[in-house]
């Protein structure tokens, strides 16, 4: 066999390896499933335009209520990065979502406006727009706006503050800057009135639709360059799907995450996948610390403790810590828990077998692993990065320019 055979024989191996394990469609696209094929009208094409969205993403769900334009986008791009949006000035959303880290924060967990510690991980923000729920654990929030209320809103815990006491202050320092009083009436031209909460929410979920990542070696390389990965990074890839691993029952699709939509999914289709994944079991019969039990907190039913929507894979290399409460601080220590089918913390008030929970999702089972593997495995995770999108300038902080 000479060597261009050899080639287009890994090829079509690698080819077929991606199509069964749901990486790729099988119509050759990539994503997870539709309810037709592709089809681009006019106001389809001119969204992709405005997104710019890479050849091979789907147009992400955008809700009626909030038809996407650029001069949303363009207001959206400006409040995210301003600390005028809490109350007392202090942060902004990008404090806690920092594009070099794709729009995470790389800290365990993040501080508030007002010095109070949240028990959830920040998430990068990287393709969030394509979750069938947002946040780390509510079955509740499908858009981009019912989510951007929380932060912004919230008394319990602060996170920017905007509490009934300060609100009608934090809108009027919008309404008496002039940059941002022209940019709110081109924004929402129909409205007589100078900023809301609402304009505010529509805006920064216009601009959060625009954080698409797409162009990693790993994109490069579904694409059709071969050279994009190297021979490590394919390996890993076919240990990501390998039934020993595992990881793609969890983390498919083209956002590596099982809880997906976009425009063309049916709404009959959708689901909303929690799982428990053995990270704790403080009581042997599967619960999580109490100050965060998932979406048990959420319906009080107790075979939802531990539940936590799996998350993207994309630039997962830079958004560590990692898991909702940052309690793996490496890869590495992910592929361990895993591994071992859940992490065992042998003292203090969270001690407990997670291997040995009995909410456990049946896909935890444990591996055995060699460190070449994990090797090979980080190594294609890694490939998931995309330099592209934590250094584009379309996203950067406005008031640096």
């Amino acid at each position: 066999m000479d060597k261009h055979m050899a080639r287009r024989g890994f090829q079509v191996l690698v080819g077929l390896l991606l199509v069964s394990m749901g990486l790729i469609a099988c119509d050759g696209s990539s994503g997870n499933d539709s309810t037709s094929e592709p089809n681009p009208t006019n106001e389809g094409q001119a969204l992709r335009e405005l997104l710019k969205l890479p050849d091979h993403f789907e147009i992400p769900a955008i809700p009626d209520y909030n038809p996407l334009t650029q001069e949303k986008i363009t207001l959206g791009h400006r409040l995210f990065y301003d600390q005028r949006l809490s109350g007392n000035q202090t942060q902004a959303c990008a404090s806690c979502h920092l594009q070099e880290l794709a729009f995470s924060d790389g800290e365990i967990t993040p501080t508030g406006s007002t010095g109070h510690v949240l028990v959830r991980n920040s998430q990068g923000l990287g393709n969030a727009v394509y979750h069938s729920t947002l946040t780390w654990s509510n079955n509740g929030f499908v858009d981009v706006e019912d989510q951007l209320k929380v932060p912004i809103l919230s008394d319990n815990p602060i996170e920017l503050g905007v509490i009934d006491s300060v609100q009608a202050e934090v809108l009027a320092r919008f309404d008496s800057d002039a940059l941002y009083q022209r940019l709110f009436q081109e924004a929402f031209p129909d409205s007589e009135s100078g900023a809301t909460i609402n304009k505010i929410v529509f805006a920064l979920a216009s601009f959060m639709r625009t954080l698409v990542s797409g162009d990693s070696p790993y994109d490069r390389f579904l694409n059709g360059d071969s050279s994009a990965l190297t021979e490590q990074q394919v390996r890993g890839l076919r240990l990501f799907n390998s039934e020993k691993m595992e990881c793609f029952h969890c983390h498919s699709g083209i956002n590596f995450s099982v809880s997906y939509r976009d425009s063309r999914t049916d709404a009959g289709s959708i689901t909303f996948p929690f799982f428990n994944n053995g990270l704790y079991n403080v009581d042997g019969e599967g619960s999580y610390p109490a100050v965060d039990q998932g979406l048990y907190d959420l319906t009080l039913d107790p075979r939802d403790r531990g539940l936590f929507r799996p998350q993207s894979l994309r630039n997962v290399a830079v958004t560590a810590p990692y898991m909702h409460d940052g309690s793996l601080a490496t890869l590495r220590e992910v592929i361990r828990h895993y591994a071992r089918g859940g992490t065992l913390t042998e003292s203090g008030p969270n001690a407990g077998d997670g291997r040995l929970s009995p909410l456990k999702s049946g896909l935890i089972r444990g591996f055995a692993v060699t460190e070449q593997e994990i090797e090979d495995l980080i190594a294609f995770l890694e490939a998931l990065t995309d330099e592209t999108f934590i250094n584009n300038p379309d996203f950067s902080n406005p008031f640096e320019e």
